[in-house]
């Protein structure tokens, strides 16, 4: 099955009795909770990239505007005009709210947190009503949850940034990579649990249309089992690109496949390179990323079962920005249902082979890509 043999997605979408089995069965989902009954107030925190802010975070600004009703403009031409465009067409557009539920009724960012205060302050023009955090500890005590997003960096200081708010039992997601390295990942995950505070985190392809078709096709049985898949991520590759976008590929399969991966093994050919996934008791999987592309759109996932071949981009009937659209509203929509239920979508032990294999596949190019085990890097 290809992307454009779906029935009409664009169609389904638009309905709001078909957005709520979509719901229901999406990746990661969970039983849909009952709306809120006063606005969940989220604090939302944008990480460095190695101690320098970003300055027009896209995790933070473009993730998060679902859970907010408020939004000027005016004040984004002002201060992202290159994004401009896509947020009136698509993801602040009133004639695209996937059945009416857009922006979410009952959240709303009160907080946010950027080490520098200056940073911070357009976001609080775009969303009117947002405060800027004059510390961590003073937003854990004003909001009923935390978004902590990172566009481009390394995860070094996510522990620090989401520790406040973990350590009052605070609903928290936490961008990949979250935690650096596989000790770092396990270290705020233990953190979370020893303060039963429930955790979130995932690449945005574990959110996309063609993914949560997937999981349905896997989860019925019709097809028979997942024998292997091939995920790709179009781009020019880099050894450091890989250790911040290479999560998004490993996550495609991730989730697909879950967690128990033994070895990794990595190849690297100018600006492309090739890992092998495995498992002690199932088919590998494969990750490519610097496929090239004719037509953008980003990356592209195959599972093979045992009777069909199914094929996805993030696209939907042709268009990555509504397909982009959507899944970002999907993982919007499944961290709010965490926060209303309390329970956690991602399964920790994924979380932390994700991290586990993007650095284990770095340390197999450094050994003439052997196969390296995952208990190697654990730490």
């Amino acid at each position: 099955m290809s992307d454009t043999s779906h029935l009409s997605r664009r169609d389904t979408l638009k309905s709001t009795a078909a957005l709520g089995a979509l719901a229901l069965t999406g990746a990661g989902a969970l039983p849909a909770a009952e709306p809120a009954k006063k606005p969940l107030r989220i604090g939302v925190i944008s990480a460095a990239i190695k101690g320098k802010p970003q300055t027009r975070n896209g995790h933070t600004w473009s993730f998060c505007q679902y859970l907010h009703p408020e939004f000027d403009f005016v004040a984004m031409k002002k201060h992202w005009p290159q994004a401009y465009e896509s947020f009136q067409k698509y993801y602040r557009n009133p004639q695209v709210t996937f059945g009416g539920v857009l922006p979410f009724a009952d959240t709303r960012i009160t907080h946010y947190y950027d080490a520098d205060p200056k940073v911070a302050a357009p976001y609080t023009e775009v969303f009117p009503g947002v405060q800027v955090a004059r510390s961590l500890e003073e937003m854990a005590k004003e909001v009923d949850a935390i978004w902590l997003g990172d566009a481009s960096g390394y995860g070094e200081d996510h522990f620090d940034l989401i520790a406040p708010g973990l350590a009052k039992g605070l609903p928290t997601f936490c961008d990949k990579p979250i935690g650096g390295d596989a000790p770092g990942t396990r270290k705020i995950l233990e953190f979370a649990r020893k303060h039963k505070a429930p955790l979130m985190s995932s690449s945005l392809f574990r959110h996309q249309f063609g993914m949560e078709a997937a999981l349905r096709m896997r989860d019925t049985g019709e097809f028979g089992p997942i024998e292997f898949i091939t995920a790709t991520l179009h781009s020019r590759y880099r050894l450091d690109s890989w250790m911040i976008y290479g999560q998004h590929p490993v996550w495609s399969v991730m989730t697909l496949m879950g967690a128990g991966v033994d070895a990794v093994s990595m190849y690297e050919h100018q600006d492309t390179c090739h890992a092998l996934i495995t498992w002690p008791d199932r088919f590998p999987a494969h990750v490519w990323y610097g496929e090239p592309f004719e037509k953008f759109e980003y990356n592209r996932v195959t599972t093979h079962f045992k009777k069909k071949v199914y094929s996805f981009t993030p696209s939907i009937e042709g268009s990555f920005d509504y397909g982009h659209n959507y899944e970002m509203f999907r993982m919007a929509a499944t961290f709010r249902e965490m926060v209303l239920t309390g329970k956690e979508p991602v399964p920790h032990q994924e979380i932390l082979e994700v991290t586990a294999i993007v650095q284990a596949a770095a340390k197999s190019l450094t050994e003439k890509s052997r196969l390296v085990k995952l208990a190697e890097v654990m730490g």
